[in-house]
């Protein structure tokens, strides 16, 4: 059975997720889903200066119509990101959640070139 947790249109790209809602509201972060499963993530901030990535081990992107992929990570802050990402307007909607407390939130993405 082939294993389709890493969807073509997600990995090995990069995109810049712009919260407008739930506790990063305002932030950007960027992502970097390589092909080998893990991705890293990092605060953008308008200085040059980037925050420092921070690189989990597995991700899973699964494609769900022609331009609607799901995406999720386990932080090791203990927190898990599951990001809905619709190709057709660039909007993200989501859920930040832990054992304890649980965010719902939305943004846009770009794909970084």
């Amino acid at each position: 059975m082939p294993d389709d947790r890493l969807a073509n249109r997600i990995a090995g790209k990069t995109f810049r997720f712009t919260w407008s809602d739930g506790p990063t509201k305002g932030d950007t972060h960027e992502h970097v889903f390589h092909p080998d499963g893990s991705v890293e993530y990092h605060k953008v901030s308008d200085a040059p200066q980037k925050g420092r990535p921070t690189r989990e081990k597995q991700y899973a992107a699964v494609k769900v119509t022609g331009d609607v992929y799901a995406v999720s990570y386990l932080a090791s802050s203990g927190f898990t990101l599951t990001t809905v990402l619709n190709f057709g307007d660039h909007a993200i909607v989501g859920f930040a959640s832990n054992d304890k407390q649980w965010f719902p939130i939305k943004g846009k993405f770009e794909e970084v070139k």
